[in-house]
C-alpha cells in the first residue's frame, strides 16, 4: 500500500511539474522556430538560431539586459542596507505603533503600481529622476524592501535575545555582535529574501515602462520592441524572454540550498 501511495505521489508531482513548467518549455520551443513554423503546434521541426542572432545582434538587447542587472541588483543592495536594520528594530524593540509600522511596510507590497506610478511620473520629471538608474532603483524599493523586512524580521525573532546579552557580557560591542553573530545566523533568510527581491525587481514592467526611456530601458519593456504595427515577432520575443530569465534560473539553482532553508525555516511567518 505504501508503495502504491509513493508511486501515486511521484506521478502527481511529475504531472504538476509538467503543468507548471509548460509555459517556459513552450517559450523555449518557440524561440527556436522560424516565422513560417510559428503558428502551428508541431513539436518536430527544424530548429533555428536566427531569433537569438537577431535579438543579440541587432536590437541592442545586451544594453537593456545590463540596465536590468544594474537597477535590480542596485535595488536589492539598497534594500539590504536599509531593510536589515529595520527588520532588526521591528523584531527587537517594543515601541508604540510597531505592528502598525510593520503592516505599513507590508502594505507597500500590496499596493498596485498603477496607483502611484502617475504621480511618480510627474514628480520624477520635476526633480530630474526620470529615465535615470537611481530613479528606478529608488522606486523599486516599493517592491523589494517590504519583502526583505518581513522575511528577516521573522529570522531575527527566531534568534534568542539571550545570545546577544551573553556576547555583550563577554565584552563584545553591540555592533560586533550584530556583524559577527546575527548576520551569519540570518544568512539563509537574507539570501532567500535577496533572491526573491531580485526576481520581483527583475520582472517588474510598470515602473520602467512609465519612469524610464532610452537611457534605462529594461528587458521587460524592450520586449515591446518586437511588436510591430503589422505583426508580432513571436520568435524573437520568445528568444529575448528566454535570455532574460537566465539570471533568475542561474541564481535560484546556485543558491538553492539557502533558498529552501530560508523559506522553510520560519522565514515567511508574519
Amino acid at each position: 500500500m505504501r508503495t502504491v501511495w509513493t508511486a501515486s505521489r511521484i506521478v502527481l508531482l511529475v504531472l504538476y511539474a509538467i503543468f507548471a513548467l509548460f509555459p517556459i518549455l513552450w517559450m523555449l520551443v518557440i524561440s527556436f522556430k522560424s516565422d513560417s513554423q510559428m503558428f502551428n503546434t508541431i513539436w518536430i521541426f527544424k530548429p533555428t538560431l536566427q531569433n537569438y542572432k537577431q535579438v543579440l545582434g541587432a536590437s541592442g538587447y545586451l544594453g537593456f539586459f545590463l540596465n536590468n542587472i544594474i537597477v535590480s541588483a542596485g535595488a536589492v543592495l539598497l534594500s539590504i542596507v536599509v531593510g536589515v536594520p529595520a527588520a532588526y528594530a521591528l523584531a527587537r524593540f517594543n515601541f508604540k505603533g510597531r505592528e502598525n509600522l510593520a503592516f505599513t511596510f507590508l502594505s507597500f507590497q500590496f499596493a498596485p503600481a498603477l496607483l502611484i506610478v502617475l504621480p511618480l511620473f510627474i514628480i520624477y520629471q520635476q526633480i530630474g529622476l526620470y529615465d535615470s538608474y537611481f530613479g528606478l532603483i529608488w522606486v523599486y524599493q516599493l517592491i523589494t524592501l517590504p519583502l526583505l523586512i518581513w522575511v528577516l524580521r521573522g529570522y531575527f525573532e527566531d534568534i534568542s535575545v539571550e545570545i546577544e546579552y551573553a556576547a555583550q557580557l563577554d565584552g563584545y560591542s553591540w555592533w560586533r555582535v550584530f556583524v559577527k553573530m546575527l548576520l551569519p545566523l540570518i544568512g539563509p533568510g537574507l539570501v532567500a529574501a535577496g533572491l526573491l527581491s531580485f526576481i520581483f525587481a527583475w520582472n517588474n514592467f510598470t515602473f520602467p515602462l512609465m519612469l524610464a526611456n532610452n537611457n534605462v530601458e529594461t528587458v521587460t519593456v524592450a520586449s515591446l520592441n518586437f511588436i510591430a504595427s503589422d505583426t508580432v515577432h513571436y520568435g524573437q520575443m520568445a528568444a529575448a524572454s528566454t535570455i532574460s530569465v537566465l539570471p533568475e534560473i542561474i541564481l535560484a539553482l546556485s543558491i538553492q540550498r539557502y533558498l529552501v532553508r530560508g523559506l522553510s525555516f520560519g522565514a515567511v511567518k508574519g
